[in-house]
């Protein structure tokens, strides 16, 4: 992944390219800490050339909105590249990267409304997040992916059942205590596994998660 910040001025625009992965946690934490620092009202991300990214990126750019967001500054997102959007997406945290609405009036309620809808929206984020991950951690396990694998395996199932992310995920964990995935669910999910390991066959993504709860 790399990473490109703009020169200090009221607002800072990072630019991130490439495939994020766990090793460039602090890379992009500390670029983002600089960028803050070195603004005035806050940082522009343009996530135009990302092209790779999932929970562990989004949990560093949630912990950066917060510190920018205490210090009276915004960390805002004004481009996104296909897999970035589906990452926002999919967990319903796109509308905490965007400008804040502006009140057009002299009374607080909008303002105030604003800010309760961004404080529910990133309550979300953060209690679904776990789900995620430990969905993914099921998947990697059971059909012996890596952790990009895994993740891409739940975005095309979630595109194709037309779950949002974090209730396929519930949904995934709930078969380790032995609950069955919707056999609809089941079918996406053991095709986008294929998928994303390129099978030929079926032979590699006939144990379903379930199934392989018991082994």
């Amino acid at each position: 992944m790399l990473v490109q910040a703009g020169p200090t001025g009221d607002r800072v625009t990072v630019a991130l390219s490439g495939e994020y992965c766990l090793d460039d946690g602090q890379t992009l934490q500390h670029a983002l800490h600089d960028a803050l620092g070195r603004s005035a009202a806050g940082v522009d991300l343009d996530l135009s050339g990302l092209a790779f990214a999932d929970c562990s990126a989004l949990n560093v750019l949630l912990a950066v909105r917060g510190q920018a967001a205490a210090t009276g500054r915004t960390l805002t997102v004004t481009a996104v590249s296909p897999a970035a959007e589906r990452l926002l997406t999919f967990t319903d945290t796109y509308a905490l990267f965007t400008a804040p609405a502006v009140a057009t009036d002299a009374s607080h309620t909008a303002p105030e409304r604003v800010l309760q809808t961004e404080v529910v929206q990133l309550r979300r984020a953060l209690r679904t997040r776990p789900d995620i991950d430990l969905a993914r951690g099921i998947l990697m396990a059971t059909f012996g992916l890596n952790a990009e694998q895994a993740w891409q395996a739940l975005v095309l199932t979630s595109q194709h059942t037309n779950l949002k992310l974090h209730r396929l995920a519930e949904d995934v964990v709930t078969t380790v205590e032995g609950a069955s995935l919707p056999e609809p669910v089941q079918r996406e999910l053991t095709a986008a596994v294929s998928r994303v390991r390129g099978a030929t066959g079926t032979e590699d993504t006939r144990e379903t998660v379930p199934q392989a709860r018991g082994r």
